[in-house]
């Protein structure tokens, strides 16, 4: 009986804890509301558009508080019914935070996720700390599922991120994090206290990584990088040796999206949580309404008149002009695709014609990235990646969501940032 109390006192303690730490000490003024609602309506659009289910912008509308019921039970519904068998644990991760933030339950797919990260090791011990931003959202996943089963995975997946030698990107370095104040927040009463020691350690390292890309305009890496940041320096309770000024980072994303930064629905989905004072580990605290059990209706749209797709033609150039690095080339490519098309579309046209352009992918906290050219990948520890222009200006969208034009010349430039 006293071991059930402790127990419930020290859920209680966790609880509140998680609270208090995720209210930030900066908050969006009342004439900058509308801008926020802006892009909150934007993100919500397009999920009547969506080909796929997103999690993650589930997840921000829940947080939010949406404003589309709509979308929000059709994009609920989307993902219960989705096939999570080719899922990776990061995809997988998303979906059962989505729908416990939804308050529906993730029934099986937590034992998947939870198999996936007992069986999980990193490639090597110098592998990219960027390959560890699924299995930290899995770790996340877990911890608010069932932080007491979760504890020996964590503790061993904290101790491989202790042994790496990679600094870690912002957006890893964010979600893990994350993930790891969740569980430094619940460890179940009784266990031993290397563990909180153990996450301690790590969290400092982390944070620290994160602080020294904090710039001088506040932002934290770069604009799309900076609300995961945010909601974990919010939350840590490790603190990092750099001040951080909450305020000003929070002035110059609204200062961001009056720039038009934000149009693409992964990237609104990454910032909203801060905007709005919260971060992912109030997933399992949403509050959910009686709407949300009902069955979304579909919306009406008249059905198109089919007319065939016409072509259009785009320039493309893979271009590698960085010293030390082996192989340096500049070689361009003029593909016919279908009009409409994202530029993914565009290099795997160019792959299939010249075996010059193949490309390798993975997927990052706000959609897909393009991590290797002509075998030349990005390199956290050399600070290098390739970026997508058009002309001579950087896209702000990422390849499966920029829509090249007529005859528009895109560049994929090897670059140092």
């Amino acid at each position: 009986m006293a071991r059930a109390a402790l127990q419930l006192l020290t859920l209680l303690w966790a609880a509140t804890r998680t609270s208090t730490q995720t209210r930030s000490s900066c908050s969006v003024p009342s004439a900058e509301q509308p801008w926020v609602d802006g892009i909150q309506v934007i993100m919500e659009n397009s999920v009547i558009n969506s080909t796929s289910p997103n999690p993650s912008v589930l997840i921000a509308m829940n947080l939010a508080g949406a404003y589309n019921v709509e979308a929000q039970k059709l994009l609920t519904f989307d993902l219960m019914a989705s096939d999570t068998a080719d899922l990776t644990a990061g995809q997988l991760a998303l979906t059962i935070m989505a729908l416990t933030s939804s308050c529906r339950d993730p029934g099986d797919k937590v034992s998947t996720l939870r198999t996936q990260m007992e069986n999980w090791t990193p490639s090597s011990l110098g592998s990219y700390a960027s390959t560890f931003y699924g299995p930290s959202l899995a770790i996340l996943a877990l911890c608010q599922n069932n932080p007491e089963t979760t504890l020996p995975v964590a503790a061993r997946f904290a101790k491989t991120l202790l042994a790496s030698s990679s600094p870690f990107d912002v957006d890893a370095g964010a979600v893990a994090t994350l993930a790891l104040t969740c569980m430094y927040n619940r460890i179940p009463v009784g266990s031993e206290e290397g563990y909180r020691a153990l996450f301690a350690q790590l969290l400092k390292k982390i944070v620290e990584d994160i602080s020294t890309r904090i710039r001088d305009n506040g932002l934290i890496g770069d604009v799309y990088s900076t609300g995961l940041a945010m909601q974990a320096l919010s939350v840590t309770p490790e603190r990092p040796n750099k001040q951080w000024d909450c305020q000003q980072t929070m002035d110059t994303v609204l200062d961001e999206i009056k720039e038009g930064k934000f149009q693409n629905s992964m990237s609104i989905a990454q910032i909203l949580p801060s905007l709005k004072g919260k971060t992912y580990l109030d997933v399992p605290q949403v509050s959910c309404s009686p709407d949300q059990e009902v069955q979304p209706t579909q919306p009406n749209f008249p059905s198109p008149v089919p007319t065939s797709a016409s072509n259009i033609t785009v320039v493309y150039t893979i271009s590698n002009q960085l010293r030390g690095v082996e192989l340096l080339f500049n070689v361009t490519i003029s593909v016919s695709v279908k009009k409409g098309s994202v530029l993914l579309v565009v290099l795997e046209e160019a792959q299939r014609r010249n075996p010059k352009f193949k490309f390798e992918t993975r997927m990052t906290s706000w959609g897909l990235e393009v991590s290797s050219i002509n075998n030349i990948a990005g390199n956290v520890n050399d600070k290098t990646y390739w970026q997508f222009l058009s002309g001579k200006t950087p896209l702000i969208e990422g390849v499966a969501d920029y829509i090249p034009f007529n005859h528009e010349h895109i560049t994929a430039n090897f670059t140092q940032y």
